[in-house]
C-alpha cells in the first residue's frame, strides 16, 4: 500500500473505483486473533473496542503491516439483538463508532479502506424462528446507520446463510446510504466433498442470482464449513457465471483439526498464497482470509499480488 502524500488534499478513489482498477487485498481473521490476545470464551469481542482498544487496534495495525489494502471492523456481533445477549444492547452506537475510529487509526498514514461489518442476528426468523422481522430489521438498520455515520468506505453484510436475512441486511446498508455494499456467503461442504451450500440450502448459483437483483454491489464469500482456498475458488468462478457483480473472497486457513479442547487451523501462510494465482484467475476483486488466518497469512497473500 502506498501512503498518500504530505500535502496533497486529494481524496482516495472510492472503494468500487479501485476494484475496477486492480485486485485489494482485505485482512484476516479477527475472532481467533481476540482470543488470542485474551479474549475468553463466551465474552463479547465486540465490547472490546470501547473496554480495550489498544489491543483492538494492535491487531488491525498487525494486519495493515502485512498489506492489507481494507480492514473489516470489529462489529461482526454489534447488532442490539447480539449486543443484549451480554448486556450491551445500549452500546450500539459506542460499540460501533469506535471500531471505524480503530480501523482508521490502524491505518496510520497509510491509505486504505475501512468496511463497516454487519454479521448474522443470530437466530432464525418467524415463522421458522421466534424472532421477529421487523425486530431484525430495526436491528440491522440502527447498525448499519451507526457505521456509515462513523465514515466506513462501505458495508459487509458478511456469514449469511437465508436470503431473507441477507435482503434485510443490504436494505439497511443501502437505506443508510453506504456507499459499497456487500453481500457475503457462508457455505457449508457437504460430507462427501462433491458440493457446498448454506445452512439454508442456498446454492453459490441461487446466492448469485439473489445478489445481482438486490442492490448489493458485491457479492463474496467466507467462513463455513470446510471451506478453504480451493472450494473459494470454484464459487467465485461459479458467482461470475450467474451474476455481473464483483466477488470477494475470504476462504478459511484450511481444513480445522482437534487437538485437545481447541480447534486449530493448519493451513500455513505459505500453503494459502500458493493459489492466490487462482484465485485471482477466477476473477476474485477482493481477497482476504477468514476463520484461522493470521497476519502471517496476509503477509504471505501480498506477496503474490
Amino acid at each position: 500500500m502506498n501512503s498518500r502524500d504530505k500535502g496533497t488534499t486529494e481524496l482516495p478513489k472510492s472503494l468500487l473505483d479501485s476494484i475496477s482498477e486492480r485486485t485489494l487485498l482485505s485482512d484476516g481473521a479477527m475472532g481467533t486473533e481476540l482470543q488470542a490476545a485474551g479474549l475468553k470464551p463466551g465474552e463479547c469481542g465486540d465490547h472490546w473496542n470501547v473496554a480495550h482498544p489498544n489491543k483492538v487496534e494492535k491487531i488491525q495495525r498487525a494486519y495493515v503491516d502485512a498489506g492489507s489494502d481494507i480492514l473489516i471492523t470489529n462489529t461482526f456481533g454489534a447488532c442490539r439483538l447480539m449486543l443484549a445477549r451480554h448486556g450491551y444492547a445500549d452500546y450500539v452506537q459506542s460499540i460501533n463508532a469506535a471500531a471505524v475510529e480503530l480501523a482508521r487509526k490502524a491505518f496510520g498514514d497509510n491509505d486504505g479502506y475501512v468496511l463497516g461489518d454487519i454479521g448474522p442476528f443470530g437466530g432464525i426468523m418467524a415463522p421458522l424462528g421466534e424472532v421477529g422481522e421487523q425486530e431484525v430489521r430495526d436491528a440491522l438498520i440502527e447498525q448499519a446507520e451507526a457505521l456509515v455515520a462513523a465514515g466506513v468506505d462501505g458495508i459487509i453484510v458478511e456469514t449469511q446463510t437465508a436470503l431473507e436475512e441477507a435482503a434485510i441486511g443490504i436494505e439497511a446498508a443501502l437505506g443508510a446510504g453506504a456507499p459499497c455494499v456487500i453481500a457475503s456467503f457462508s457455505y457449508d461442504v457437504r460430507l462427501d466433498g462433491t458440493d457446498l451450500a448454506t445452512m439454508m440450502g442456498i446454492s453459490p448459483e441461487a446466492a448469485a442470482e439473489f445478489t445481482q437483483t438486490s442492490g448489493a454491489h458485491m457479492i463474496g464469500i467466507n467462513c463455513g464449513t470446510l471451506v478453504d482456498m480451493g472450494w473459494a475458488i470454484k464459487v467465485t468462478q461459479r458467482y461470475r457465471k450467474h451474476c455481473d457483480l464483483a466477488v470477494m473472497a475470504q476462504p478459511n486457513a484450511g481444513q480445522p483439526v482437534w487437538q485437545g479442547t481447541q480447534l486449530i487451523y493448519k493451513e500455513t501462510p505459505e500453503q494459502m498464497a500458493s493459489q492466490i494465482p487462482a484465485l485471482l484467475e477466477s476473477g476474485a476483486s477482493i481477497i482476504g482470509a477468514c476463520c484461522g488466518s493470521t497476519p502471517e497469512h496476509i503477509a504471505a497473500l501480498r506477496q503474490e499480488f
